[in-house]
């Protein structure tokens, strides 16, 4: 074997030992993403019981909470065997902070199931307090997708994540409706925030659903129930409405539980789908590598096949395509490592000033565009008697359909309003 051939052999038992630890990191995405499912169950009932005063749901709760303990042991046993491998590749310093962060908030869990059995908390305490540990084992999918090596691999992990983030505002919308309703009684502070989890979780559905696969986009459309979607689209509208709740309302906080859980459950079915996908992507990615390791004649190829040296190609810059050539040492100059590295640089240390005033701008026109898709939303619905989350889903195709953003076709929507309106009030259709 040629020095150069051992040389890439090293490469490739390197890139293998990578791909092996990236596969053990996408194991915990997987374990990660069954017990935030537990949890975000046992916060939706726990919520029940809290604002129930003790009497709804105590023995669903402690289902809840059985559920939970067996997905904690399995997380808690990937996560020690994870601690053990610190200082191999994929084990980044940044991913080992974010577990011991999630380590820390477990110890916490049996205090704050004691202080809820007891009535000792509120439901808006406690939902905080299930929050938080929630969003630190996010931030632990969130680091696996950011040291991934394999871009495809990197695909997947973003648009896990963002599903999960997308289910998680889910789950707190159910907790929060939860509450609410067994309340009888929503105020304008939880209203609001009613409001900015169904907005913000629909932004994470349509981010995860850009970045999967055609077969993931399928998995969705069959998973979500239109009926279910249906009767929490008129529980949200009463909750989110300014007529206060019948007296009766309260018993809705255990059919708003159901609803909801069932959307969720069909939420994590497609997580579970696309954590599917993602392992079979990670075997294949190992066993083509494994697979290279006993091809000799394969190596030779590689090695034949790759990009002649820098000075072989100035060489060829004398038969007569310059201009093209020069282009290709040129690109690949600032495309290697180093250079970026330099570039990134320079670039983080100019651009932490500008980035100051370029967030604040950002935020007032998501602010104003936000405003703008809200008002068409309004529009549409009244006119063509849509529910809110169709009257969206109508915005967004419009946009698909004609490459602009939703903001553009809602001025546009709202440029008609004069035109629109006549027509709603005096019931004539075209």
């Amino acid at each position: 074997m040629t020095p150069a051939e051992r040389l890439l052999l090293a490469a490739k038992r390197c890139e293998i030992d990578d791909l092996e630890h990236l596969t053990a990191a996408c194991d915990i995405v997987g374990d990660v993403s069954r017990f935030i499912h537990a949890l975000q169950k046992e916060r939706g009932a726990s919520n029940v019981y809290l604002a129930s005063g003790g009497q709804r749901f105590a023995e669903h709760r402690q289902e809840r909470i059985e559920e939970c303990l067996a997905t904690e042991r399995a997380l808690r046993s990937r996560l020690e065997a994870l601690g053990e491998t610190a200082g191999r590749p994929a084990t980044t310093a940044r991913l080992l902070k974010r577990v011991a962060f999630v380590w820390h908030a477990l110890e916490g869990l049996d205090a704050l199931r004691r202080d809820i059995a007891a009535l000792g908390i509120g439901p808006d305490a406690a939902t905080q307090s299930y929050n938080q540990l929630i969003s630190a084992l996010l931030s632990v999918v969130f680091e696996a997708a950011d040291t991934a090596g394999d871009p495809d691999i990197t695909l997947a992990l973003v648009a896990i994540f963002h599903l999960m983030q997308g289910k998680e505002l889910a789950g707190q919308e159910r907790a929060c409706g939860a509450a609410g309703f067994t309340s009888g009684t929503f105020d304008d502070a939880h209203r609001q925030l009613l409001l900015h989890l169904i907005d913000a979780q629909q932004r994470c559905f349509d981010t995860c659903l850009e970045f999967t696969s055609e077969a993931v986009r399928e998995q969705w459309q069959l998973e979500m129930p239109g009926r279910t979607l249906a009767g929490i689209q008129q529980l949200r509208e009463m909750a989110c409405g300014d007529v206060a709740l019948p007296e009766s309302a309260s018993t809705l906080g255990e059919t708003w539980y159901e609803l909801t859980t069932w959307r969720i459950d069909a939420m994590q079915r497609v997580e579970t789908f696309m954590i599917g996908e993602l392992t079979s992507l990670c075997l294949t990615r190992t066993l083509d590598a494994r697979r290279s390791l006993t091809h000799r004649d394969e190596l030779t190829q590689q090695l034949n096949d790759g990009l002649p040296s820098v000075c072989q190609q100035l060489v060829e810059l004398l038969d007569g395509s310059a201009s093209q050539e020069l282009g290709e040492v040129t690109a690949r100059v600032v495309g290697s490592s180093l250079n970026r590295s330099l570039v990134e640089l320079m670039r983080a240390q100019a651009g932490r000033l500008q980035a100051l005033s370029d967030e604040l701008e950002d935020t007032r026109r998501a602010l104003r565009e936000r405003k703008l898709i809200e008002r068409a939303k309004g529009l549409i619905m009244s006119h063509q008697k849509m529910s809110e989350e169709q009257a969206y889903a109508f915005l967004r195709k419009m946009a698909m359909d004609q490459s602009k953003s939703m903001a553009e076709i809602a001025q546009t929507v709202l440029g008609l309003a004069d035109i629109l309106q006549p027509t709603a009030e005096t019931g004539i259709e075209h």
